[in-house]
C-alpha cells in the first residue's frame, strides 16, 4: 500500500522548491508562472533556440517517430501541414490491447513510488518540455493551422505553467491524505480499544487522453500530468490532424520515466490508422478508468454514454455566447468584439459564435445604435484590423480541412450577410488558406442554424426581443449544447447579476465588460483552474483505509514483518 513517507530522492529534490513555490500560490488562489517569468528575463530563452528548433523539426520530415512501444504493427502517416510544408511523419501504430495492458503491468510500480516522485518526474517532464518550446509550437503552428506566435502560446512557457498548476493540485490534494490514523475505540470491555491505520491513494486506473485537434498541448497537458502525479498511466490518442504536439511530448516523457527508473509504458501513443476507430475502443476498454476529452459535444454525449466503466472529464466547446447589453465604451467594445472573431481565424473552438442583442438597438456613449448600426460597425472594424498582411500573420489562423470551407459556403446563405467571408495572403506562406471572419445577422427564430456548433471563423448577430430574451436564448443554447467562454456587456448592475447567475446555471466561464470580450485564444486569457478545478484531480483517485488494534498485534513466530515488504 501507498505510503506518503516515501523518500524525497531523485528528480522531486531537483524541483522541491518550485513544486513547494506552486502549491503555495494556488492555496493562495495566486498565478503561478515561473515558466512565463523565466522567459521575460531579458532575451526570451525560448528565441534563442527558434534555428535549432526549425533544424529539429525539419529533420522530423519523412522520417518513423521511434518511442519503443509494445505492440507495434507498423506505421501511420495522418497529418498534412496547411502551410504547405511537408511534414509524412510515420508514428507507430500499435495494437491498443498492448497499450492498455502495458500500462495495467506498469502501475503497480508507479502507484508505489508515492506522490513525491511522481510529482518530481512531471516536473522533470515540463522542464524538458519547456527547453523545447519552439520546436512545440512549429508542432501546433503546422498542425492546427494556428500563427506562430499563437502556437508558442499555446504549447510554449505560458501552457507548461498551466500543467504545473495542476501538478501542483494533485501534488497538494496527495499530501492532504494522513498517512497514519490513532484513535480510541469504545468497543473493548473495559476500557478503549488503542486503534491504528493507514490511508492510501488509490489511482483509479488506465487514463486515456483523447487528444484535441486545435488545443493538442493546451487542452492535453493538464490531463495527462493530473493522471501521472495521482498514480495513473496514461494512453495518448492524438487527432489525426494534430499528432505531433502530443507524440513529442510522450517522447520527452518516456525518456524522463526511463531515466528515473520507471516504466516508460506509464506514457504511451495510440494513434490511429485511416478509418480506425481507436478513440472508441480505447474509451470503452474495461481496463480504461479515466477518459479525457474536449470537443464538440456529439462526442462528448458519446463518450458519457458509452465509457460507462470509466469517469469522464468531457469538456464541450459548443457555442460561445457574447450578451450585449449596453455600453460606455461602444469603440472598444466593436475593436474588441473584432479581434476576438480575427484571432487565430476560428481554427479554434473557443472564438464567439453567437453574439446576442436587442433588435431595437443598444444605449452607448455614443448615443443609440441598432443591431444594423453594431453589425456595420463590426464589420469595418474586422476589416481594419486585417488590412495590413503583419496582422494578418499574426493573428488568423490557416483553414486546415474542407469542413471548415464547406461551413464557410452554407452559413452564408441562412441570413444577411454582414461582413463577407475573403481569402488573405500570408506573407510568409503564399499557399495558406486563410479567411477573414463571416459574419451574418440572423432572426432569434433561427435557432436550428445558430445552435449548432460551426467550424472555423464564423459568427451570428443575433437580434433578440430584449435582453432579457438574450438571456433566454443563452440558458437553452449553452445549457443544450455547452461552451468553453461567455461574455457580456452592459452598465446595468441587474444585468451583470443576471448573466452571472445564467452563466454558473449552464456552467461556463464568464467575461464582463472587457474590450477583448472572449479570448478566442485562451492561452492569452486570465488563469483558470484547469478542467474546472479540485474535482478534476480528486477524481482521478480514491482513499483507502486500513485499521486495526494498535500496536502490539500477535506475529506469528520467526515471522520478520519484513519479509512482506515487496510481496
Amino acid at each position: 500500500m501507498e505510503r506518503l513517507t516515501a523518500v524525497r530522492v531523485g528528480p522531486y529534490e531537483r524541483h522541491r522548491e518550485l513544486l513547494q513555490q506552486a502549491v503555495r500560490a494556488v492555496a493562495a488562489g495566486e498565478c503561478c508562472a515561473p515558466f512565463t517569468r523565466a522567459g521575460r528575463g531579458g532575451a526570451d530563452a525560448g528565441m534563442r533556440s527558434a534555428r535549432t528548433a526549425e533544424k529539429v523539426f525539419g529533420s522530423l520530415s519523412g522520417r518513423a517517430f521511434e518511442l519503443g512501444q509494445p505492440g507495434e504493427l507498423g506505421r501511420v502517416s495522418s497529418e498534412s501541414s496547411p502551410y504547405g510544408v511537408v511534414m509524412d511523419i510515420g508514428y507507430p501504430r500499435c495494437d491498443p490491447a498492448a497499450l492498455v495492458a502495458a500500462a495495467g503491468r506498469a502501475m503497480a510500480g508507479w502507484r508505489a513510488a508515492g506522490p513525491y516522485q511522481r510529482a518530481g518526474v512531471a516536473v522533470e517532464i515540463l522542464r524538458r518540455l519547456n527547453t523545447r518550446s519552439h520546436e512545440l509550437a512549429l508542432a501546433v503552428h503546422h498542425t492546427t493551422g494556428r500563427s506562430l506566435s499563437a502556437a508558442f502560446r499555446a504549447a510554449g512557457p505560458p501552457a507548461q505553467d498551466r500543467a504545473l498548476e495542476v501538478v501542483a493540485r494533485a501534488f497538494a490534494e496527495s499530501e492532504r491524505v494522513p498517512a497514519d490514523l490513532r484513535w480510541e475505540s469504545p468497543r473493548g470491555r473495559k476500557e478503549p480499544l488503542a486503534m491504528a491505520g493507514t490511508c492510501a491513494l488509490a489511482p483509479r486506473g488506465v487514463s486515456l487522453l483523447v487528444g484535441c485537434p486545435e488545443h493538442p498541448t493546451w487542452n492535453g497537458w493538464p490531463a495527462l500530468f493530473a493522471s501521472l502525479v495521482t498514480g495513473n498511466p496514461v494512453i495518448v490518442a492524438p487527432h489525426p490532424r494534430s499528432v505531433l504536439p502530443l507524440a513529442i511530448t510522450v517522447r520527452v516523457a518516456r525518456q524522463v520515466l526511463a531515466e528515473a527508473r520507471h516504466d516508460p509504458d506509464l506514457v504511451t501513443l495510440a494513434v490511429a490508422a485511416p478509418g480506425e476507430p481507436l478513440w472508441q475502443r480505447l474509451a470503452t476498454d474495461p481496463a480504461v478508468r479515466i477518459v479525457d476529452f474536449t470537443g464538440p459535444a456529439r462526442f462528448a454525449d458519446w463518450l458519457e454514454q458509452h465509457a460507462r466503466q470509466a469517469v469522464v472529464f468531457a469538456h464541450r466547446t459548443g457555442l460561445n455566447t457574447v450578451v450585449v447589453d449596453s455600453t460606455e465604451d461602444y469603440r472598444g467594445l466593436v475593436r474588441g468584439l473584432a479581434l476576438s472573431l480575427c484571432l487565430c481565424g476560428g481554427t479554434v473552438r473557443t472564438t464567439p459564435q453567437n453574439i446576442l442583442v436587442p433588435t431595437a438597438g443598444i444605449a452607448t456613449d455614443e448615443g443609440h445604435k441598432t443591431l444594423r448600426d453594431l453589425g456595420a460597425d463590426l464589420g469595418d472594424a474586422v476589416d481594419r484590423l486585417l488590412g495590413h498582411p503583419v496582422r494578418v500573420a499574426r493573428l488568423l489562423g490557416a483553414i486546415v480541412d474542407n469542413e471548415v470551407r464547406t461551413g464557410l459556403t452554407q452559413a452564408a446563405r441562412y441570413g444577411a450577410v454582414v461582413h463577407a467571408s475573403g481569402a488573405l495572403h500570408h506573407p510568409d506562406h503564399p499557399d495558406a488558406d486563410l479567411r477573414s471572419p463571416l459574419v451574418v445577422r440572423l432572426g432569434v427564430r433561427d435557432e436550428r442554424v445558430y445552435a449548432r456548433e460551426w467550424p472555423g471563423p464564423v459568427a451570428f448577430l443575433v437580434g433578440t426581443d430584449s435582453t432579457s430574451h438574450s438571456l433566454e436564448v443563452f440558458r437553452r443554447t449553452v445549457g443544450r449544447h455547452g461552451a468553453q467562454f461567455a461574455a457580456v456587456h452592459s452598465i446595468d448592475p441587474l444585468v451583470l447579476a443576471a448573466t452571472e447567475a445564467a452563466a454558473l446555471d449552464v456552467g461556463v466561464h464568464l467575461v464582463e465588460n472587457l474590450a477583448d470580450d472572449l479570448p478566442a485564444d485562451p492561452s492569452s486569457a486570465a488563469p483558470e483552474p484547469p478542467g474546472g478545478g479540485a474535482h478534476f484531480v480528486t477524481g482521478r483517485f480514491r482513499v483507502v483505509r486500513s485499521r486495526g488494534r494498535s500496536a502490539t498485534a500477535v506475529r506469528p513466530p520467526g515471522r520478520d514483518p519484513g519479509e512482506l515488504v515487496g510481496a
